[in-house]
């Protein structure tokens, strides 16, 4: 029987950031379909399984150029599984993006790769995939 390892969504007009936090994971398996189906699978340290599925509210392929904000993270109206949670420090408000785009933000990247940072390790966001992937 498979695990669920912790997931934090975030969201700015043009993106959603997953972050699945599963430290030392390995044999990681990710899929996107563009209409918005995502898939997970790893093992953890001791060899357990993890896996999730999740329908998405939105593409993951919109349109070029369309921006937007999703009501909520997931398709169904239903109250999300206990292990998926809000990403406070990477959520913007929509009236607070303007002010946010004026920080500097690398997405193109690993977090906790050459920066010091261990709060962040062995974290997979969103953007990053294409790049795991390929």
């Amino acid at each position: 029987m498979s695990r669920h390892p912790e997931v934090l969504w975030a969201q700015r007009s043009d993106k959603v950031y997953l972050t699945v936090a599963l430290p030392d994971a390995k044999d990681v398996s990710v899929k996107c379909e563009p209409q918005g189906l995502f898939s997970f699978s790893a093992s953890g340290i001791q060899d357990e399984s993890y896996s999730f599925s999740l329908e998405l509210y939105g593409s993951i392929e919109p349109e070029k150029g369309e921006k937007g904000w999703w009501k909520r993270l997931l398709k169904s109206e239903e109250k999300p599984a206990p292990y998926l949670k809000v990403d406070w420090n990477r959520w913007c408000d929509e009236d607070e993006e303007s002010i946010s785009d004026l920080v500097s933000d690398d997405d193109s990247r690993f977090v906790g790769q050459d920066e010091g940072s261990s709060d962040d390790d062995g974290m997979l966001y969103l953007p990053d995939l294409e790049k795991a992937r390929g």
